[in-house]
């Protein structure tokens, strides 16, 4: 009986859908959250509503494809099949209708209550009105289950074109392999975002991704490393030969196939990149007669520096055997560009390779940088020959750039600068904005990055083309694109978390007209693709919600002043200082907190009495050091200077992120300080805040010892804490509390003894940001 009592309600819903008189329903300007954010769009009253007897009408076989996928995708979630139809009925329909006169990826698109019109140059076009279409549908669309809606779009009329002809996003798959649903995952996540462009990253140092028939060794062999998956990126010793590599994976020509006809069916380029000379060790370790020293390697399991184990640019066998990757990279991808990276090449070996100096000789080069210039060049030959397009790092300019070649310019923007104003075509990608994998909130409260600090809003901000740019150099700027390395990012999740939702704001960086672009409104419309993610189940990250703090201290005051902000505008802060926990209720934030004691600030952003991201918890401690003369008897590294003279007791502490300027660094040496308390005080306790970031070369301190002294001239000592090393990929914040029996005294020291035998070789960093004595 219940089973019947379901099908008829199913039934009585869907009769419901399709005989309902229409509604009209009029949309507000906030209701429209299109992004990125189109050329033109006026709203006006009125709107139109999909229902059972909506046709979808086109007239070629890629746009039926396209709509057949829409009205499959619609089914799922409504219940209903709109038809895909040659010939547009008198009225509910949506059509695509091609118009010669638009730009290539330009669309334009109509709404009014009897049907919607979707015109366009390009299949592109149409993939982007469509995409269009799907953003002006309540967020639900994006479900994958059966949902109760209305399905309504405003009245409307949007013209639209991209700014830039290149909007990319490169995934590194080489550092973590991800399998192919994922990467379907992400390409159909930037379909919606009109991103046009996938830069396939298959080749680096540690796993050649890509299957080559003629050389099976390089996925058999370059497709795995030794599992140090618990270990720091950096903190990888080098395999022992012969031992078993487990880690690691790659895609077979098939897959490659399946993706690349997965990408054109959404409008996407799929760019491979194949690396050389250099980030090949996975090929040197299939391979090794393709390098200068003929020397069986293991694949490295972690971080590789300086690059030496490269390909041989004397040896002919290394060209024939390129040209044969080379060619069956370009029957897999049908594409224009080839991707051959040419970064970050050690030529170590090159100096004194008899293969390498014979081509100098031959070649009449001058030095080794013209040598891999020779090298670029000759690739470049080949694959102009295949009627394809080189495209490399910003290195390849080194020695001279090969005549036909496109630069991506990573180092900032020079390289495109130089390479657009000898009239090369050039991809803008400043690590700057571009790079993914740096941090993008509170590096206390995010996962593991590679470094540096690019938040939504700082990538919103990129834009391709520069302010020292002539207009001919302007009209070489093709676009731009986000970057993830894959270093630090060991999981799917974790990827959509780096990607999310900054590829948002990229996508409206080189898509929209400057002119058009507005932080403070697209803040707004980010809010509501929020709710998208959450529908398709996007790991995206809340980190523009969190809670940032600018501390000024005044120590003759004794006061502190902390400034309160996250990125967006007018946020709802609420917060406390007695460390409770936080309600909408919560004090509100308005000025600069002053605090004259020791306290726990807590803060958060609230919306409708709902809190939104995490809590920041800060302690400020007002300890018996504060403001105190030190005397450094080991002074800190000039690079890592932190508040220099009162850094360690200002009461400020240091974050993960140890550019924030409140560490002190010691490399290789020991951190040996005394502090002046000018009378006699009693002390029972010491505690030293510390860091580690083993990928970074920082590790905690090994022992602390505590002396003390009446007149600066015998210290004795009253007690010691040791901790052994331990490998960790973690980065940890870490304060070594040493309790002693109550003494008098003027003078304390403090010795951190630095690790002396990190596992990478070179020197340790000791990074300290304060010094709390009790």
């Amino acid at each position: 009986m219940k089973k019947l009592n379901c099908h008829i309600t199913i039934f009585l819903l869907l009769l419901t859908f399709s005989c309902t008189t229409k509604k009209e329903k009029n949309f507000t300007e906030e209701e429209i959250n299109i992004i990125p954010k189109p050329v033109f769009t006026e709203l006006y009253k009125g709107s139109f509503s999909f229902n059972a007897n909506t046709k979808l009408v086109a007239s070629t076989k890629n746009e039926q494809k396209l709509l057949t996928s829409f009205s499959q995708n619609f089914k799922q979630v409504s219940g209903v099949k709109l038809d895909v139809v040659n010939n547009a009925p008198s009225t509910n329909f949506l059509q695509f209708k091609t118009i010669d006169s638009l730009p290539h990826e330009g669309y334009n698109l109509s709404i009014n209550s009897n049907h919607i019109t979707v015109s366009a140059k390009t299949y592109s076009g149409f993939v982007y009105g469509l995409e269009t279409i799907k953003q002006l549908l309540p967020a639900s669309i994006e479900s994958t289950t059966f949902v109760q809606k209305e399905w309504i779009v405003p009245v409307i009329e949007i013209k639209d074109t991209p700014r830039f002809k290149w909007r990319g996003l490169m995934l590194d798959v080489s550092r973590h392999f991800f399998e192919v649903d994922y990467i379907k995952k992400t390409l159909d996540r930037m379909a919606m975002l009109k991103m046009n462009t996938f830069h396939w990253h298959l080749v680096d140092d540690q796993g050649w991704r890509i299957e080559i028939k003629k050389y099976p060794k390089l996925t058999s062999v370059g497709g795995y490393r030794v599992d140090q998956e618990d270990k720091g990126w950096n903190a990888r010793p080098n395999a022992p030969l012969g031992t078993k590599a487990t880690y690691g994976g790659f895609y077979t020509q098939e897959q490659i196939k399946e993706v690349v006809a997965y990408a054109a069916e959404r409008g996407i380029t799929v760019v491979p990149e194949i690396e050389m000379p250099a980030h090949v060790s996975s090929a040197i370790a299939a391979y090794p007669e393709f390098s200068c020293l003929d020397e069986q390697i293991m694949v490295p399991s972690g971080g590789v520096w300086p690059i030496t184990d490269i390909y041989c640019a004397g040896k002919e066998e290394t060209f024939i055997f390129l040209q044969d990757v080379l060619t069956e990279v370009m029957e897999l991808f049908p594409f224009k560009y080839i991707h051959v990276g040419g970064d970050e090449a050690t030529k170590t070996n090159w100096k004194t390779c008899t293969h390498c100096t014979t081509r100098l000789q031959t070649e009449g080069l001058v030095n080794v940088d013209q040598l891999q210039s020779y090298f670029i060049k000759r690739i470049e030959r080949f694959i102009s020959s295949k009627n394809r397009v080189l495209i490399g790092w910003d290195e390849i300019l080194e020695g001279g750039l090969a005549p036909g070649a496109t630069v991506m310019s990573w180092r900032g923007v020079k390289g495109g600068l130089e390479a657009s104003a000898e009239g090369h075509n050039v991809v803008m990608t400043p690590g700057t904005h571009c790079y993914f994998d740096h941090y993008q909130g509170n590096q206390d409260q995010e996962p593991l990055a590679f470094g540096g600090y690019t938040p939504l809003s700082k990538v919103y901000e990129f834009n391709p083309v520069v302010d020292k740019m002539t207009p001919e150099q302007e009209k070489h700027v093709l676009g731009g694109q986000a970057n993830l390395w894959a270093e630090h990012i060991p999981t799917e999740q974790q990827s959509e978390y780096m990607i999310f939702p900054r590829l948002a704001a990229m996508s409206e960086a080189l898509w929209t007209p400057v002119e058009n672009k507005n932080w403070n409104n697209f803040s707004g419309r980010v809010k509501e693709l929020f709710k998208r993610y959450d529908v398709m189940g996007v790991n995206y990250a809340k980190s523009a919600y969190q809670i940032t703090t600018d501390a000024k201290v005044d120590i003759e005051k004794g006061e502190l002043s902390i400034l309160l902000k996250n990125e967006f505008p007018d946020a709802d802060i609420r917060y406390s200082i007695d460390g409770s926990l936080l309600s909408q209720s919560s004090l509100q934030y308005q000025k600069p907190i002053q605090l004259n004691k020791t306290a726990t600030l807590k803060a958060a952003m609230f919306k409708n009495g709902k809190q939104l991201g995490q809590t920041l918890t800060k302690e400020f401690n007002y300890h018996n050091a504060v403001g105190k003369y030190i005397v450094y008897n080991t002074k800190y590294h000039k690079n890592y200077q932190g508040e220099q003279q009162l850094g360690l007791v200002n009461v400020l502490r240091g974050s993960k992120n140890f550019h924030d300027g409140q560490w002190q660094g010691w490399l290789g040496n020991n951190m040996d300080v005394v502090i002046d308390f000018d009378v006699e005080t009693e002390f029972s306790a010491v505690t030293v805040g510390t860091l580690e970031n083993q990928s970074s070369g920082i590790y905690f301190p090994v022992k602390i010892e505590v002396f003390t002294s009446e007149h600066r001239k015998k210290f004795t000592k009253v007690a010691e804490v040791t901790r052994a090393f331990k490998v960790s990929n973690a980065s940890e914040l870490k304060d070594f509390k040493i309790n002693f029996k109550p003494t008098k005294a003027r003078y304390i020291k403090v010795v951190a003894t630095n690790l002396k035998s990190p596992p990478n070789g070179g020197g340790a960093w000791l990074f300290v940001d304060e010094i709390i004595v009790e």
